[in-house]
């Protein structure tokens, strides 16, 4: 793989499929929002904006895609995001349109 270009490409990814990203860190395992932003700081090299983040995980909670529930933590709260069976269906079916992709196959509408 050419490292000339796998920053930019994961850069890439990240940004328009913030969404998939998310799903992906929080199928892994139940966590909150702080957590997600340093994981992919951490991982990805990007720097995840809370302007970015929160709406998006907003956007998946109203889509069913992931709950949420408040836990606290050494006297703080914080929210804790799990994914669903239909947050893992989107997921499957993202994973299912990419493997065809890679494999020359058109998409399916």
């Amino acid at each position: 793989m050419s490292e000339k270009y796998k920053k930019e490409i994961v850069q890439h990814i990240i940004r328009n499929l913030l969404d998939i990203q998310l799903l992906r860190i929080i199928e892994s395992e139940p966590t909150w929002g702080y957590k997600i932003k340093k994981q992919v700081e951490t991982e990805f090299n990007i720097k995840l904006r809370h302007g970015a983040l929160y709406p998006t995980l907003n956007n998946l909670e109203i889509k069913g895609f992931v709950v949420s529930r408040k836990q606290q933590k050494d006297g703080r709260a914080r929210k804790v995001y799990t994914i669903t069976a239909d947050g893992k269906t989107y997921l499957r079916t993202y994973y299912s349109i990419l493997q065809g992709q890679l494999n020359g196959d058109s998409p399916q509408l």
